[in-house]
């Protein structure tokens, strides 16, 4: 690890990066991009090919004031009904277009809270996208669980319906951190629900936690990790807390004076990314940690891990087909966002019969390749540039040139030798900064989140 005095100098503490989950970020993506172009994507599709599925439910029956997602809150199951009834017609809007034989290779319902969905209702959608196409032998069916939106039923439902992988948010379990970002959820409550999807049968359990939050400090970091570790999960993420308001309204409630500073922020990550090596968590990317065994630590050793839209994954689909209010697809020809309210979803989907895709990003063999080479970055922290000019027919010469600052800005960080940049001091810290480099795009003053 660099000292922070290094660190301060690369201009880390004051750098806002994109996360790369995508390539352009999806603020570079435009309405160039809708239903009719994302109906021929979907028809060029090849037969046999592995697609994966990810279902947004926007609503919540609390707003998370942290939270930057595409969500909605109600007191009642009254929306869900027709939202529900809206997926399903979405679903067969995309099969229309799709073959009949493509594989689907995994399966993941995200939000929003998925859980706020009842038993019945889950059961309903569940069997929608099991038997939208055939099912792979290996597919992955992962679910976001709110555990104060969660109960046995639900559980037992998502059970007989695959679920394979359980994620659950924690964020913090300290209650001033909590009061400080309209999140309640007890530690005791926490531990019941993962007995409960223990119980049933679910054998990879995935958790989230926040650093960079209001009044959090050490000591309150280490209790929670203690917490956490408690729980064992097989795999965490360390997400730094991304406070932007100007995107996320409901940030305005969080008061920006009891968030720690950069250096502080740094000292919060290195906390808690001890205690998890310690624990015998293995480092997966720049903020994930998985026990041995788990597939993605296998990924990630075998060169395998990719990067999406959830963050590492071990899924090598192509093709991500987003369904439901503000979902992104991803395509080889490029990407499409279904329309952000549930309003105008609704109007797409049950007016107009038509699919729900607002804008997007036509890839050019450019973006393809840059796109390449910051998913390598942020994934494998190297660039292999001669198996890369042999998979994109772009020349050494050309590889060099869009290299050239990285390699002059990151000199002392890197090692350039025989065709390869290996990111080899603080790879973890300074990822993104260096697929900054890469990236072709302009980045609008201040629009990002932190780089730590």
């Amino acid at each position: 690890m660099a000292s922070h005095e290094l660190l301060k100098n690369l201009g880390l503490f004051d750098a806002r990066a994109p996360r790369y989950t995508s390539y352009p970020p999806a603020n570079h993506f435009s309405g160039g991009v809708g239903p009719d172009m994302v109906a021929t994507w979907l028809e060029a599709i090849p037969a046999g090919t592995r697609v994966s599925l990810y279902v947004h439910v926007p609503y919540c029956r609390r707003l998370c004031w942290f939270c930057a997602c595409r969500t909605q809150g109600t007191t009642t199951d009254r929306p869900l009904i027709p939202y529900l009834a809206q997926l399903k017609s979405e679903l067969a809007l995309v099969g229309r277009h799709l073959r009949p034989d493509v594989e689907v290779a995994a399966i993941h319902l995200g939000g929003g809270t998925p859980t706020i969905l009842p038993p019945a209702m889950l059961a309903e959608l569940c069997e929608g996208l099991n038997t939208f196409r055939p099912l792979a032998r290996d597919v992955a069916f992962s679910v976001e669980i709110d555990p104060t939106e969660v109960d046995e039923p639900r559980l037992r439902t998502l059970q007989a319906a695959g679920m394979t992988r359980a994620s659950i948010g924690v964020q913090d379990f300290d209650p001033t951190v909590q009061d400080a970002i309209g999140r309640a959820q007890g530690y005791e409550l926490t531990r019941d629900v993962v007995a409960m999807i223990r119980g049933a049968g679910v054998t990879s359990l995935n958790m989230d936690m926040l650093y960079g939050l209001p009044h959090q400090t050490r000591g309150r970091m280490t209790d929670t990790v203690q917490k956490i570790l408690s729980l064992s999960p097989d795999r965490l993420a360390l997400y730094g807390y991304a406070h932007v308001p100007w995107m996320a309204k409901r940030q305005v409630l969080i008061p920006s004076d009891a968030l720690p500073g950069a250096e502080e922020r740094l000292g919060l990550f290195e906390a808690a990314a001890r205690m998890f090596l310690w624990d015998g968590y293995k480092e997966i990317g720049i903020d994930h940690f998985a026990r041995e065994g788990d597939p993605l630590a296998a990924a990630a050793a075998e060169g395998r891990m990719r990067r999406n839209f959830q963050g590492y994954t071990e899924d090598g689909a192509e093709v991500l087909i987003g369904l439901g209010a503000s979902a992104i697809s991803r395509y080889p020809q490029g990407y499409a966002q279904n329309s952000s309210t549930s309003s105008a979803y609704a109007q797409a989907i049950r007016k107009h019969h038509r699919l729900a895709t607002e804008r997007g990003h036509v890839m050019s063999l450019d973006d393809t390749l840059r796109a390449d080479m910051i998913e390598r970055v942020m994934c494998r922290f190297e660039l292999d540039l001669n198996e890369i000019s042999a998979r994109h027919g772009v020349s050494l010469t050309e590889l060099l040139r869009i290299t050239t600052t990285l390699r002059h800005r990151f000199a002392d960080w890197i090692e350039a030798r025989d065709g390869r940049i290996r990111l080899v001091r603080s790879p973890r810290l300074i990822a993104r900064l260096v697929a900054q480099e890469i990236d072709a795009y302009a980045m609008p003053e201040g629009r990002h989140s932190r780089a730590l």
